[in-house]
């Protein structure tokens, strides 16, 4: 078994570099990739930088290039459901892209012919997210997560994203990589902290959330990953 391990920044990542301690670095298809032994598996950790495009290649290089068999990605979100709060932690069910826009040939908002609406999450793994949850006191929501290539801002924008795919979250990587690991038989889950949500306070930092919940999903990730092995 090889693992993969992928964020979309830096700051995502970095906290499971830290745990791995000993890695080699390669560069590749202008990325950089962390190659590392941990309790006997290989593991491969990388950031895609933003957005489908770079998600897409970087998913694709880490199977089809260092052959991995099993994908994780952690990440942040912006919540679409009222019942998402900062800090919670969303895993997909399945993923959509709402930016995928042919209807004008008659098909439905996210849809290519050959393709589908939406791609679903290995089943076992969110199984195993739910224990690991359990045994480290925290709570994991199961939802639908709508991935484009916009920082979606506009209220009005996110309310027609959640109607449109019963869409519990949105962010800028998940379904692309969902694409790609579907089309190469690679299981993959996808782990998301909410950064964002209608009931925010004011004084909230982003920089300082991406640092706690990079540490918190690190753990997390790295506990996925002792029980894959197991």
């Amino acid at each position: 078994m090889k693992i993969a391990i992928m964020g979309a920044m830096p700051e995502e990542i970095a906290p499971i570099l830290k745990r791995l301690e000993t890695y080699k670095t390669i560069e590749y298809a202008g990325n950089k990739y962390y190659e590392a032994s941990y309790k006997g598996v290989d593991l491969v950790v990388a950031y895609s930088k933003i957005g489908k495009v770079f998600s897409t290649l970087t998913a694709t290089t880490m199977i089809e290039h260092f052959g991995i068999s099993v994908m994780l990605f952690s990440g942040v979100a912006g919540a679409i459901s009222s019942e998402l709060k900062v800090g919670d932690l969303i895993v997909a069910s399945k993923l959509s892209q709402h930016d995928l826009d042919i209807t004008a040939f008659g098909h439905p908002y996210g849809y290519v012919p050959e393709g589908s609406v939406y791609v679903e999450a290995d089943r076992k793994m969110i199984e195993i997210s739910k224990a690991v949850a359990s045994e480290i006191g925290k709570t994991v929501k199961e939802g639908i997560i709508a991935t484009g290539d916009q920082f979606v801002a506009n209220e009005e924008r996110k309310n027609w994203i959640g109607k449109t795919f019963n869409a519990d979250a949105l962010e800028m990587e998940g379904a692309s990589v969902a694409v790609v690991c579907d089309a190469l038989n690679v299981p993959f889950f996808i782990l998301r902290a909410i950064s964002d949500a209608a009931d925010m306070d004011a004084s909230f930092s982003f920089d300082e959330f991406l640092e706690t919940s990079a540490n918190e999903s690190a753990e997390f990730i790295m506990k996925m990953v002792d029980k894959l092995i197991d």
